[in-house]
């Protein structure tokens, strides 16, 4: 945690609600985002209760498992989920324009532009907390492996067509999600948790209604006290007011309300299929419809206080301005998006279990890259994140003071103009460190030549001396505005704005012996990974 962090979450507790941690939104938000809030069995994570999904905030899709052990109804509640998601990411699917992008050309190895198709936008999935994250991941990993009728007769318990289509959707965006700065697969409270800060801990903070509460608490309470109020008020019967954003449940609810209404669905449908004649058949089947559609309306009472808190979540974060550079982290999001599209199209294979050396050491500098972007793209975004940066000697920001033109030495002197800035900040300088600077949207590199402390010169603060070294123009005089001017208030930063790619992985069949090999050796198809215990649901 950083300084500027712990004197937030001071400021908190001493004013009693969130502080702003952000003065814009830094994630993409759709104007039509499909809500997941899912529901598990207690002591069987990977055991479905049910979920309530969507699009629409008045009108919410109640998917629920009568009995969680049955592995029928699982599939049905999976079949469920697909016949509301997959139109939904379908609905994006269609719409494309047309967009470049660079790729190798084969026979020359150049790096040549080809003109491709883009999907126009892409879905965006909401789940309340973090732990909604690895529920997604955990239904994906299960799914996509899953063996229907018509690929193989004679497997037990077929899957419908469409359950392998959707996990292989959910691992792609479970995946996704680990990328950061993707807004493909959104846990809310993290996200409302990067825009304020609140008066508790990190944890504490996946609580969705007690994270709101600190954001916004109602009137007369404090948000110390209105968080602790949707963390343990229960009602006359003893159920939490503001059950948790889940997955899990209360032991409570598990208790007292669900495995009661569970027992009774098993004891009508025993009795149902024990049932002697048409008469009593009829009778044990109202019974039998009456204990599931109890078991429904308990699900529906424990998802809906978080199903309607997500939507105030997105309501608060609505308020927001988006971030200048969200837009751009969004557009990587479709290519993404209509790269998976494209693999679905084309038959390939589901996501393997395992990733082979190559493809998880490449996943594993793309996801430290794009952290370091995205630190590098909200500090330039937002002065708040920007005061941070400042405070811990990352970047520092000041008047200039001065501003003498030098040239470099050569057959072509370039201009090297110096530039005295005074600030106040400590940035961790030294002299021939490189700083940086935004200059319409690129980013000007300087050196530092010399810094001293401005009361030598009748000041107060610090002087720092920098030479500009580039994004200047081709000219012997620097283009108008590329160099800073006496008076101007200017902000320059140690870390670059722009991340450099890694050197190139070797391509698989190349790959040592060590890390998959051996080299040479053409290698055989891979077979599918057998279906294990811990696949199944």
């Amino acid at each position: 945690m950083s300084l500027i962090d712990t004197l937030a979450r001071l400021q908190a507790v001493h004013d009693g609600h969130a502080q702003p941690a952000a003065t814009v939104r830094h994630r993409h938000l759709s104007g039509r985002p499909l809500v997941l809030v899912p529901l598990t069995t207690a002591g069987e994570a990977g055991a479905p209760l049910g979920a309530l999904v969507g699009t629409d905030r008045d009108a919410p899709r109640l998917l629920a498992v009568a009995q969680p052990r049955d592995r029928d109804l699982r599939f049905a509640f999976l079949a469920e989920l697909a016949d509301v998601v997959l139109p939904y990411l379908d609905s994006y699917a269609d719409v494309v324009e047309a967009a470049e992008r660079t790729e190798t050309d084969p026979e020359t190895g150049k790096r040549v532009k080809v003109e491709t198709e883009l999907c126009a936008d892409a879905p965006q999935l909401i789940v309340p907390s973090r732990a909604g994250l690895d529920f997604v991941r955990l239904l994906g990993r299960s799914m996509r492996f899953r063996r229907t009728a018509e690929q193989d007769p004679e497997t037990p318990y077929p899957a419908p067509p469409r359950v392998p289509l959707l996990g292989r959707w959910l691992t792609h965006f479970g995946e996704r999600a680990r990328v950061p700065g993707s807004s493909l697969l959104l846990a809310l409270s993290d996200v409302l948790a990067r825009h304020w800060t609140t008066g508790q801990s990190a944890l504490e903070d996946q609580h969705l209604g007690a994270l709101l509460a600190w954001i916004d608490p109602p009137d007369g309470l404090s948000g110390a006290e209105a968080a602790l109020r949707a963390e343990l008020e229960r009602d006359a019967a003893g159920q939490l007011l503001c059950p948790p954003a889940g997955p899990a449940t209360d032991p409570a609810f598990d208790n007292k309300l669900l495995a009661p209404a569970i027992e009774r669905y098993d004891r009508a449908r025993g009795e149902l299929a024990a049932a002697a004649d048409g008469l009593e058949a009829d009778d044990r089947l109202a019974a039998l419809t009456a204990a599931e559609r109890r078991v429904h309306e308990l699900v529906l009472g424990c998802a809906l206080p978080t199903w309607e808190k997500v939507w105030q979540g997105l309501d608060l974060l609505r308020e927001l301005p988006q971030g200048a550079r969200v837009a751009e982290r969004w557009t990587r999001d479709r290519w993404s998006f209509t790269g998976h599209r494209d693999r679905v199209l084309a038959g390939e294979p589901p996501q393997p279990r395992r990733d082979d050396a190559v493809t998880a050491a490449n996943k594993l500098a793309a996801r430290e890259r794009e952290q370091a972007r995205l630190d590098a793209q909200e500090a330039l975004d937002d002065p708040l994140v920007m005061a941070g940066r400042r405070l811990s000697g990352e970047a520092f920001a000041g008047e200039v003071t001065d501003v003498t033109m030098a040239y470099s030495e050569g057959k072509r002197p370039s201009p090297r103009p110096l530039v005295t800035v005074r600030t106040d900040d400590r940035p961790h300088l030294a002299e021939r460190v490189k700083v940086y600077r935004s200059l319409d949207g690129r980013p000007q590199s300087a050196q530092c030549v010399a810094v001293e402390e401005a009361e030598r010169a009748g000041a107060d603060g610090t002087l720092v001396v920098l030479r500009i070294l580039d994004k200047m123009g081709r000219g012997k005089e620097p283009e108008a505005g590329s160099v800073p001017q006496k008076g101007d208030r200017v902000c320059f930063t140690l870390f670059e704005h722009e991340q450099r790619g890694g050197a190139k992985l070797p391509d698989p069949e190349q790959t040592p012996w060590t890390h998959g090999g051996p080299p040479g050796e053409e290698s055989a198809a891979q077979a599918p990974d057998p279906v294990t215990e811990e696949d199944v649901l």
